[in-house]
């Protein structure tokens, strides 16, 4: 009968050692892919940190130029009534036109439409045709006709100044609410997110919140499209202000130049037209009275009911809120309470602000200190008058909701310009930290850092369940902090590169727990892997390092050669990590990010002027200018174009020969560059190269260099 076989004890025992092998090979495998995608990550949040440290970088350099054009403001003595009047036009914060005016400049009636026009068309009151319309047409790159595009802001206006500062959303009124983050031009992740959550309609609410423009190439179309759908459905849209619905902001970051470069007829209109609309875009917005949601964060002093009460309109830029005397508290209860006079306690008579403050008595001009110091208060309080007089000859208005609830608490509070400046400054500017306290925001240069205590004494304040703000980027599109009591919500995706992070909303339904959607809007993204995406992220990431490493030459070299005393031209590693820091100021892990930014080393020892040579070939390969100069405007570009746009009032892209005298005179003191009247008179003739008798940016620019290469 048949008889079992017993199993090979060679064949089990090669088997077993198989077995063996394999778990061995598996968990070698699995070590090596951890190490993998530990380095990836390592390499992904090195770049992630660099592009946000320039980023911040670059907005604290446009609050530094503000607060340098506040100096100039406090310290320039005008040698003539041409200087003041140039100094009034430049700095009073006042600069929207009178109702009227504003009506009267932007009229949209008096524009026609030509019959060869193909794109959309829009009439009033809006339909949600027109919306669809719109849609279609930015698909297929078309352009609205100046006409539609300023019929439709002034109406946006009109619809604006009824809202609070603080809008009103209920989750039972519609299903969900769908709240956005920052878009920053990015017209195809709006795109995205309709096509995947639906048109805002009666039963789809949307928060939009802030920062809407710049930085992208399609702002504009954002606004028109987010405008449209407001006016359409003004219960379920709702916009909230962010720190780039500032007209500063725009100068510097792109939406000017794009509203110019799309409208060059009609762009001066727009952009003075949207400059009023954002200032009377909400603040913030409730969801149910318990989900708070603002742009930026809050600070140990955000005030609700201040928030509520403040007349928006009057912060056309949060970036030009100059502390005033207290001396001038009366004007600014008057400004707060809209009215154009202040009764005085006693029975003296009213302040007259249409009437220009008498000087005092001029000191001997023999005390050449003294006399210096009167003429600059002098200056100060014409400047004063004429911010005052530009506030105050608004004609009367329809009342709007900030205007009642002010003259409703006329006998119960009032607060200071600089106060109601600050409430504001901090919802737009600031960002969560994850340790205790409230400190001033250092890295972007407004605004405040809170930490988790803050942010629990505001919620139970106000009975709050949890705050959503944006602000910031972030890889996978949101990010919770503070105990999941902050979310950070950012729409914007591919933000600084294709593949360096995803777009995000969130959906929040009556029982107000968060439901993320997360995306990429671009098909590039979607055909890299995760390694092609690093590394495409992180060649653009040390490419702008790069360059902010050249545009600091000089600075650098000061520094290496502190540290190196003997005069070698070599400095360790170590010390050139922390020269570099030093200078630049990105708070970067220097020693982690060497290997890509210093290439050859002898002995553990870098020779930092072939180093600075290195880097100057690579921009020079891109720029054929003298690498002095290179440095130069690299450094100052941002900065010089946005002063150029500030001193082009009308935005023709051109400034006139005694704008550009005023302004060379302002700035040359600030500069440390000497030039006196004749001098300046033969560099905008040699800079006129056109010979049409005005100065465009390259001229300007050109300017700059010509002036830096005479030192």
């Amino acid at each position: 009968m048949g008889s079992g076989s017993s199993a090979n004890p060679t064949n089990y025992k090669y088997s077993l050692q198989k077995s063996e092998n394999a778990f061995k090979a598996a968990v070698l495998i699995q070590q090596w892919y951890r190490r993998y995608v530990a380095r990836l990550e390592m390499r992904r949040r090195c770049t992630w940190r660099i592009f946000q440290s320039i980023e911040y970088a670059c907005e604290q350099d446009q609050i530094k130029l503000h607060n340098f054009f506040s100096y100039l403001m406090d310290h320039f003595t005008p040698s003539s009534s041409k200087e003041r009047d140039f100094i009034s036009r430049m700095f009073i914060s006042g600069e929207s036109f009178k109702e009227a005016e504003l009506e009267k400049y932007c009229d949209y009636e008096s524009m026609e439409v030509p019959d060869s026009y193909t794109g959309p068309r829009l009439s009033f009151p809006l339909l949600p045709d027109h919306a669809t319309a719109l849609l279609e047409a930015f698909k297929q790159k078309q352009q609205l006709h100046a006409r539609y595009v300023l019929n439709l802001l002034h109406e946006t206006r009109k619809h604006l100044k009824q809202l609070p500062n603080i809008s009103h959303v209920s989750t039972c009124y519609s299903e969900e609410v769908t709240v956005c983050g920052d878009l920053h031009g990015q017209l195809d992740d709006l795109f995205f997110i309709f096509y995947k959550n639906g048109l805002p309609s009666p039963s789809k609410s949307y928060v939009f919140n802030g920062d809407f423009v710049d930085r992208g190439k399609q702002s504009l179309e954002i606004l028109i499209v987010l405008f449209t759908f407001l006016l359409i459905y003004p219960k379920e849209v709702h916009l909230n202000r962010g720190n780039h619905e500032d007209h500063m902001v725009n100068l510097r970051y792109g939406f000017a130049k794009e509203v110019m470069q799309k409208y060059k007829v009609h762009g001066k209109k727009i952009l003075k037209m949207i400059q009023n609309v954002f200032c009377w875009l909400p603040l913030a917005t409730l969801i149910d009275q318990k989900v708070l949601i603002i742009h930026g964060g809050i600070s140990d002093t955000t005030d609700l009911d201040m928030l509520q009460k403040i007349q928006r309109n009057k912060f056309i830029s949060v970036l030009r809120g100059k502390k005033r005397k207290e001396s001038n508290k009366d004007v600014e209860i008057q400004e707060i309470n809209g009215e154009s006079k202040v009764e005085a306690e006693s029975s003296e008579s009213e302040s007259d602000l249409s009437l220009s403050p008498q000087p005092r008595p001029a000191p001997s001009i023999t005390n050449r200190l003294e006399f210096s110091k009167w003429l600059r208060q002098t200056v100060q309080e014409q400047i004063e008058w004429c911010r005052q007089l530009v506030d105050s000859e608004s004609e009367p208005e329809e009342p709007t909701y900030s205007s009642v609830v002010s003259l409703t608490e006329l006998d119960t509070q009032c607060w200071t310009h600089q106060e109601e400046w600050k409430q504001i400054l901090d919802i737009l500017w600031s960002d969560p930290m994850p340790q205790e306290g409230c400190r001033v925001n250092t890295v972007r240069g407004g605004g405040c850092y809170f930490g988790p205590d803050v942010t629990d004494k505001i919620l139970e304040k106000y009975n709050l369940q949890f705050l959503i703000r944006s602000h910031e980027c972030k890889h996978e599109g949101y990010e919770f902090c503070h105990n999941r009591k902050v979310l950070t919500i950012f729409s914007a995706s591919n933000y600084y590169e294709i593949g360096s992070n995803r777009g995000a909303y969130v959906k929040l339904g009556p029982d107000l727990v968060p439901h993320f959607v997360q995306y990429q809007a671009s098909k590039t993204a979607h055909t890299l892997t995760m390694t092609q995406r690093i590394s495409r992220v992180e060649e653009s990431a040390f490419r702008a390092l790069r360059e902010k490493l050249f545009a600091h030459t000089s600075a650098l070299i000061s520094a290496f050669k502190a540290y190196d005393k003997d005069n070698t031209g070599k400095i360790s590693l170590s010390s050139w990590a922390m020269a570099v820091e030093s200078v630049l100021h990105l708070g970067l892990p220097w020693r982690m990010l060497r290997p890509q930014l210093v290439r050859s080393t002898v002995d553990g020892m870098l020779e930092y002027k072939s180093w600075l040579d290195d880097l100057a070939m690579e921009q020079r390969s891109q720029e054929h200018i003298q690498s002095s100069l290179l440095e130069v405007i690299y450094r100052n570009r941002s900065n010089l174009e946005t002063i150029f746009r500030i001193i082009d009032r009308d935005h023709s892209g051109l400034i006139s020969f005694e704008e550009f005298r005023q302004t060379w005179k302002l700035f040359s003191t600030h500069m440390n560059i000497e030039l006196t009247d004749d001098g300046i008179d033969d560099l905008v003739r040699s800079i006129d190269f056109n010979k049409d008798g005005n100065i465009d940016f390259n001229e300007f620019l050109e300017a700059f260099r010509l002036v830096k290469q005479s030192q």
